[in-house]
């Protein structure tokens, strides 16, 4: 299934891949990869038990994705451990890593849809043309149902922080 037009890059439009994400359902199971002494795998079972905030992105290695993390690592410090906080990207998690290690990102983990890019297509985040994952923010409740959604309709336009934190903290 695509969506066609419902985003652009650069003001151009792009087509979503895969499976249109609705709120009110449950997330679909995934597996990411971040690096940790090697690489070690996220699934949506590891975050269960706690409101959750993925804030996807195309890539690290760009100055609105960069934005995007460093703000929700800012804003989420004040919450501790009383939530889980990841940003996706298909990055690899080696780049990743060293991101977060020169940036101080410390509230907010990074993992990667790089294998198999099975989480951009369960949840309609693929952007068909550049195999890259679209700008999107998503809060889970602790079961793991989708409480929030934002895909941001211009990728290289930073997402609502507000909204995003405001349903975070209402599903906490």
């Amino acid at each position: 299934m695509s969506q066609t037009g419902v985003i652009t890059f650069k003001g151009n439009p792009m087509t979503l891949a895969g499976k249109a994400l609705v709120v009110g359902q449950p997330a679909p199971t995934f597996v990411l990869h971040y690096a940790d002494a090697g690489l070690k795998q996220l699934t949506l079972a590891d975050l269960q038990g706690k409101p959750t905030i993925l804030s996807v992105v195309p890539s690290l290695d760009t100055p609105t994705c960069a934005t995007q993390t460093k703000r929700f690592n800012e804003e989420l410090a004040a919450l501790g451990d009383q939530v889980n906080a990841v940003t996706v990207s298909r990055d690899l998690p080696f780049a990743q890593a060293r991101f977060c290690g020169a940036e101080g990102i410390k509230s907010i983990r990074t993992a990667s849809d790089y294998q198999t890019h099975a989480f951009g297509q369960d949840f309609g985040l693929t952007i068909e043309e550049l195999k890259l994952l679209t700008r999107a923010v998503i809060v889970l409740d602790s079961a793991g149902t989708v409480v929030y959604l934002q895909i941001v309709p211009e990728v290289t336009q930073e997402p609502d922080y507000g909204l995003a934190l405001a349903a975070l903290k209402s599903a906490s």
